[in-house]
């Protein structure tokens, strides 16, 4: 089951899941994961992460707005965590199914090309 490359899937948009389908197969996962920059597998392989350190608490608040307009957009939202006032983390999966779908790759992608503050190094 080849789900495209990245570059395939940020032209894509998410389709409703409600079940019934398998997740991604884990091989493919992981192909998708080294295009996908930052993003990683939980270690219960059901989700993709990827964290972040952003300049200053407002350039959270600016980016969770951000992806919050995609996730609606897409029909297909993330779990959003933010700690310390600067570091963000988000993490997908597809409820239904219990893993990952085509919807969760296709958001990581689209997630990535949002403008982000991070903090200087």
């Amino acid at each position: 089951m080849s789900i495209g490359t990245i570059e395939e899937l940020k032209t894509k948009k998410c389709q409703p899941c409600e079940g019934g389908v398998p997740p991604v197969p884990r091989e493919e996962t992981e192909r998708l994961l080294k295009d996908l920059s930052g993003w990683e597998l939980t270690e219960d392989g059901q989700r993709i992460r990827r964290e972040w350190t952003v300049k200053h608490f407002m350039a959270a608040m600016d980016f969770f707005n951000r992806v919050a307009e995609l996730a609606e957009d897409e029909g297909h939202h993330p779990d959003l965590h933010l700690v310390g006032y600067r570091s963000v983390t988000i993490e997908l999966w597809t409820h239904a199914i219990g893993g990952l779908s085509e919807n969760d790759f296709i958001t990581a992608a689209k997630i990535d090309e949002l403008p982000i503050e991070l903090k200087d190094t």
